[in-house]
């Protein structure tokens, strides 16, 4: 048992789902699994399966204000467009798959506890835990989508994603990816307000 054990919901390819998801939520249909290249200026991401084969890419073009991303198939096909609102206090982000579909996430702000974003265009939702680092994308019906889970202490910033609704894949991919760029924002923000702080 791991000292965040109870808490922290990742799990690494191979190994079983969270008892804790699965007593909630049942077994997913499938899960995918995301690692960050450490030395890499385009902040790349891939996103692999079970058995560890690539299934996606995501890269961020450098230098990029508006942190713009384009995710694609192991093939090389354009999946989704991610792109990113300068200076917004609800940390939104502008997605846009590749048959047309678009939508926004935006941050629900004064939240001390969980962390709430909606998924507009669609009529989602995505919950979070910012303790454990745990995130359950619900659909319109309030009906789990999937459940995200961040690695805790991890250099390569790995996530794992459970899908219940393989249907949408795709567009759950995106919002991981952009979760991603998200926590990865708070993450520099501290560090740099934690900085200018202590000088």
């Amino acid at each position: 048992m791991g000292i965040f054990s109870g808490i922290e919901r990742f799990h690494e390819a191979g190994q079983g789902t969270d008892e804790n998801n699965v007593s909630e939520y049942g077994e997913p249909h499938h899960s995918l699994f995301t690692s960050t290249k450490v030395l890499s200026l385009h902040h790349d991401i891939e996103i692999t399966d079970n058995s560890g084969s690539v299934v996606y890419r995501a890269r961020t073009k450098f230098p990029s204000l508006h942190d713009k991303t384009d995710i694609t198939t192991a093939s090389g096909e354009q999946v989704a467009h991610i792109e990113s609102k300068l200076f917004s206090l609800h940390e939104r982000h502008y997605v846009t798959m590749a048959d047309g579909v678009s939508f926004e996430l935006s941050n629900e702000l004064m939240h001390l506890v969980k962390d709430i974003t909606n998924i507009e265009g669609l009529g989602w939702q995505l919950r979070g835990n910012i303790v454990g680092l745990n995130f359950q994308l619900y659909d319109r019906d309030d009906s789990v989508i999937a459940v995200m889970s961040q690695k805790m202490l991890s250099l390569h910033d790995k996530y794992c994603v459970d899908i219940y609704r393989p249907e949408y894949e795709p567009a759950v991919v995106a919002i991981l990816v952009a979760l991603q760029h998200i926590m990865r924002d708070r993450a520099d923000s501290s560090s740099s307000y934690s900085s200018s702080s202590g000088s």
